[in-house]
C-alpha cells in the first residue's frame, strides 16, 4: 500500500470512503483541513469520510527531546510532510493553470482567424461596392460614362452659381495684390515662431480660418479640434465618431469635415449642425464653392456629392469611372476639379454634372490647388517629389516644379497666386512665380516636416502639420 499523496508507505493508512483511495492520516488530514475535498478526485471530503485501516506495525517510541535523534527524526518527518502537502498543491495547481493557458491560447487564436476573416470580407464589399453601379442612377450608356443624378442640381443652387462667376470673373484677373500682403523678402525670412504639442496624430486634416486666426485640425482617431494659433492651445474639440479624419475646410464660421467611414459633417463653434452619409465607402476629400453656400465632397465610390448648407441638404451626386482622392472648386466657382487614383484630372461643369475635360498623370493624385488667376492648376501624384503645373487654356502641363525635399503631400496656393507652398516630411518650401519676369524662384526652403500645409492672413505666416499632429506656425521677425 502506498499513500496517494507521498507515494510511500503509510505508517497509519486511511482509506476514503467515496474513492477507496488509501492516504497518510496525517497528511490527508492536513489537507482536509486546509481544503475540504480529496486531493484525488476533488470532491469535499471530510473527516468522518475516512476508514482507519489496521495493520500490524512497529510502534515506534516518542522521542523525549529534539535532543535524540529519534526526536530529531519527528520534526524531520513533520517538515517532510508539510513540503509534501505543499508539493502536491503546487503540482495540481500548475496543471490547472496549463489547461486554463490552453483553453486561452485556443481561444485567442479563433478569435485571430475570425478578425483576419471579417476584415477580409469587409476589404472584399468594400471593392465590390465602389465597382457596383447603382441602378437608380441614370444608366450609362458605356463603361467610361458617367451616372448623374437624375435630379440635377436645383435652380436656386444653379442660379447662385452663375451669380458668382459672373461676379468674380470680372474682377479676379485685374484685381490688384493687396498692399499688406506679404512679400517674397518678407516670406524669405520666416522662421518657427511656436510650435503645439501633438494634438491629433495621423490626421491629414489642416484648414485655417483666416479671419479668425483658427486652425483646423483632425487626427485619425475621430477627433478634430479648432486650435488657436496665437493662443496656442486647442479651443474646443469636435467629436466626429466613426472612422478617421480625412478632410475637413471652413465654410465662414462653420468646420465641414468629411471621415473614412463615408460622413461629411458640419459643425457651428461646438454643436454638430449637419450630417451626410451620401458616400458608399470612405469620403476622402472635400472643398468649399467661392460662394461660401456649396460644399463638395469626392470618395472612393467613384462620386462627388454638392450640398447646399443654406437648407443642409444634398443637392447633387454625379459619378465617375474611378475613385476620387482630392477636389477643389475653380476660382470662379463654375468647375469642379477631381483627382482620381486612375491617374486623371477630371474636370466637371458642377451645373450639369458633365465631364467637361480630363488632365491625364503618370499616378494616382495626391492633391491639387487651382491657382487664383483662374488659369493655372497645380497637381501631385502618390509619393512623386514635383508638381505639375497644368495650364487650362492650353490643355497642356507647362511647368514641372522640383523643390528638392523629396516627396510631396500638400500644397496651397496663395490668395494672390504669387505664392505655391508645399509641404512633405522632408520639409515646405515656398515657389514664387514672377508676373513680371516670369520665371520661378524659392524664396523660403525650411526642414519642418508637414503633411499638411496652408496660408494665414495675409501670407504673413505659414501653419504646419506633421504626422505627429504637431503644428507649427511660421512667421517673420
Amino acid at each position: 500500500m502506498l499513500c496517494a499523496i507521498s507515494g510511500e508507505a503509510p505508517q497509519v493508512p486511511v482509506a476514503s470512503r467515496k474513492s477507496g483511495t488509501i492516504y497518510e492520516k496525517r497528511l490527508i488530514e492536513g489537507y482536509i483541513s486546509e481544503n475540504g475535498t480529496e486531493p484525488a478526485t476533488g470532491e469535499d471530503l471530510t473527516l468522518d469520510d475516512l476508514i482507519e485501516l489496521r495493520t500490524s506495525r512497529i510502534v515506534r517510541p516518542r522521542p523525549p527531546t529534539l535532543t535524540s535523534i529519534p526526536s530529531l527524526l519527528g520534526v524531520f518527518q513533520e517538515e517532510w510532510d508539510a513540503l509534501t502537502l505543499e508539493t502536491y498543491t503546487l503540482k495540481q495547481n500548475l496543471a490547472q493553470t496549463r489547461q486554463e493557458l490552453s483553453t486561452a491560447l485556443y481561444q485567442h487564436d479563433a478569435a485571430v482567424r475570425v478578425i483576419a476573416r471579417l476584415t477580409r470580407e469587409r476589404d472584399e464589399a468594400r471593392e465590390a461596392l465602389s465597382k457596383v453601379s447603382i441602378g437608380s442612377r441614370a444608366a450609362p450608356t458605356n463603361g467610361d460614362a458617367m451616372q448623374v443624378d437624375s435630379t440635377g442640381l436645383p435652380e436656386a443652387l444653379i442660379a447662385k452659381v452663375d451669380e458668382t462667376k459672373a461676379m468674380l470673373e470680372k474682377t479676379r484677373r485685374k484685381r490688384p495684390i493687396p498692399e499688406e500682403w506679404a512679400t517674397s523678402e518678407e516670406i524669405s525670412t520666416f522662421k518657427p515662431q511656436r510650435t503645439s504639442e501633438p494634438l491629433y496624430p495621423g490626421g491629414r486634416l489642416l484648414s485655417i480660418n483666416e479671419k479668425d486666426d483658427l486652425a483646423l485640425v483632425g487626427g485619425s482617431d475621430g477627433i478634430a479640434g479648432v486650435y488657436s494659433m496665437s493662443e496656442n492651445r486647442v479651443l474646443h474639440a469636435l467629436k466626429v465618431g466613426g472612422g478617421s479624419i480625412t478632410s475637413g475646410v471652413w465654410a465662414g464660421p462653420k468646420a465641414v469635415i468629411s471621415t473614412s467611414a463615408g460622413r461629411v459633417k458640419v459643425f457651428e463653434r461646438q454643436e454638430e449642425a449637419a450630417s451626410f452619409s451620401t458616400h458608399a465607402g470612405e469620403a476622402t476629400a472635400v472643398a468649399l464653392h467661392p460662394s461660401g453656400d456649396i460644399i463638395a465632397s469626392v470618395g472612393v465610390d467613384k462620386s462627388y456629392v454638392l450640398y447646399d448648407l443654406t437648407t443642409s441638404a444634398v443637392a447633387t451626386q454625379v459619378y465617375s469611372n474611378t475613385a476620387l482622392v482630392c477636389v477643389q472648386f475653380h476660382p470662379d466657382g463654375h468647375l469642379l476639379a477631381a483627382g482620381g487614383e486612375d491617374g486623371q484630372i477630371k474636370l466637371f461643369d458642377i451645373k450639369t454634372g458633365a465631364q467637361a475635360a480630363t488632365f491625364d498623370l503618370n499616378a494616382a493624385l495626391k492633391t491639387l490647388y487651382f491657382s487664383e488667376n483662374g488659369i493655372w492648376l497645380a497637381a501631385v501624384t502618390e509619393r512623386s517629389t514635383t508638381i505639375s503645373i497644368w495650364d487650362l487654356r492650353k490643355m497642356a502641363e507647362i511647368k514641372s516644379l522640383d523643390t528638392g525635399s523629396g516627396r510631396i503631400d500638400s500644397i496651397s496656393w496663395d490668395y494672390t497666386g504669387q505664392f505655391l507652398l508645399t509641404g512633405g516630411p522632408g520639409g515646405l518650401t515656398v515657389q514664387h512665380y514672377s508676373k513680371a519676369s516670369k520665371a520661378w524662384s524659392e524664396p523660403l526652403k525650411s526642414a519642418v516636416p508637414a503633411v499638411a500645409v496652408a496660408w494665414g492672413k495675409g501670407a504673413h505666416k505659414i501653419a504646419a502639420l506633421d504626422e505627429r499632429g504637431v503644428v507649427t506656425v511660421l512667421g517673420g521677425p
